[in-house]
């Protein structure tokens, strides 16, 4: 692989995750911060329209507008769905000609730190994560399969990956989070400029990861109304591990009711504020070691 020539920092993919939106203002008035000799680095407000509402977005999740069969049906034409098409051939057309690395800032209602969210084993990439995790406590890893409804705006490039930040109430700025999701970008744009000078980075052989194994919706009614809340002990134990037997949720009655699987998971993403409407109370993931 040759060496990459410029970076996408894409922001506001989400119109009410503020974090990243408002760090790519800073970064749009002070080009120098995320500026490094050997490539270029743009910011990308990706749903202009959104972000002027204060809304997630307008018609439909731009972030699951990626998907090669959507993005070439032609039927597809809400907001949304035009705005991702734009973006794609964008970006796309860029890719074919230059290495790109698109970084998609988020931000979460749940407890998760620092995630940096793979959509591909690209070993570039995997040396990345391993290296930023391995110097920055607040990182997590996890890595997602892409499918026909997970392709996400960070897929447009085989060096993309996504950062979601948590927790931040949506609609709202933590300085502590934007200055740790800063501090992260520069250790990003710095790793990159070192690659691209061939200066021996810290090798790391082992990366702990975190991998998606599915979704627990809320209990509901016959009527698919919500009945119960995350367990009080449970909140904000994100990347902590689940046991069977071990209660999930508490009913509005007053009963707990227990996870059901047979092994050990590790749930993330635990009452997301955006997933209620996805019908995601929380999402599991396996935690795996991967030799680089």
């Amino acid at each position: 692989m040759g060496n990459i020539n410029s970076v996408v920092i894409a922001t506001g993919t989400h119109g009410n995750e503020f974090t990243g939106i408002y760090l790519g203002k800073k970064f749009e008035q002070f080009p120098k911060l995320i500026q490094r000799p050997s490539f270029d680095t743009r910011v990308l407000l990706s749903n202009p329209k959104a972000f002027a509402a204060a809304r997630r977005y307008i018609d439909k999740d731009l972030n699951r507008c990626f998907a090669s069969e959507d993005i070439k049906n032609p039927q597809l034409a809400s907001y949304e769905d035009i705005l991702a098409k734009n973006i794609y051939y964008l970006l796309a057309e860029e890719s074919k000609h230059q290495q790109q690395v698109i970084i998609d800032l988020h931000s979460s209602t749940a407890n998760m730190q620092l995630t940096i969210i793979l959509g591909s084993k690209h070993p570039f990439i995997l040396q990345l994560a391993a290296h930023l995790n391995a110097i920055n406590p607040d990182v997590r890893i996890c890595y997602s399969q892409p499918t026909r409804d997970s392709n996400f705006l960070c897929s447009i490039s085989e060096l993309g990956f996504a950062i979601e930040v948590g927790p931040v109430a949506q609609g709202v700025l933590n300085a502590e989070l934007f200055q740790k999701t800063e501090a992260l970008i520069y250790q990003v744009l710095d790793y990159i400029e070192s690659y691209n000078h061939g200066m021996n980075q810290p090798q790391t052989s082992t990366l702990t990861y975190y991998q998606y194994a599915g979704v627990i919706d809320y209990p509901r009614n016959e009527y698919g109304e919500i009945q119960g809340m995350i367990y009080p002990q449970l909140q904000f134990r994100d990347y902590e591990p689940l046991n069977p037997g071990e209660p999930i949720f508490l009913t509005f009655d007053g009963t707990a009711i227990a996870y059901q699987g047979t092994s050990t998971v590790y749930p993330i993403f635990i009452n997301e504020a955006a997933y209620y409407e996805k019908g995601i109370a929380m999402c599991l993931t396996q935690k795996k070691t991967l030799e680089i």
